[in-house]
């Protein structure tokens, strides 16, 4: 097991909180066909937050959960800010969540 998957695993759940203290968390899944959507972040059919919940943290945690390698980069936190300068004086929490997040990924062992 890579020594960073419980600090992973830890933001990620960090991450789903401040989702839900946002407001940002549905608990209705948007359709097959978005989620299928083969775009980058799902941009062309889901909104930031729905990619988080519904592509980003399921992949992530079945990445943890089945002992698999770990992505080499992460360049969410980049997504974050274009998402974000768009809606100023939203997810601001939620950027500081994702560079650590991406942090992590980016350390070796």
């Amino acid at each position: 097991m890579d020594t960073r998957f419980p600090k992973i695993a830890d933001q990620l759940l960090l991450i789903e909180r401040e989702l839900r203290v946002q407001g940002w968390w549905s608990s209705v899944s948007p359709s097959a066909e978005a989620l299928a959507s083969v775009e980058p972040f799902a941009v062309d059919t889901l909104d930031f937050e729905q990619w988080l919940q519904w592509i980003f943290l399921p992949r992530m945690k079945a990445i943890l959960e089945n002992d698999l390698p770990l992505p080499n980069a992460s360049g969410i936190l980049e997504m974050a800010q274009m998402v974000y300068a768009q809606r100023p004086g939203q997810g601001v929490e939620l950027q500081r969540l994702l560079a650590q997040f991406d942090q992590l990924i980016s350390d070796v062992n």
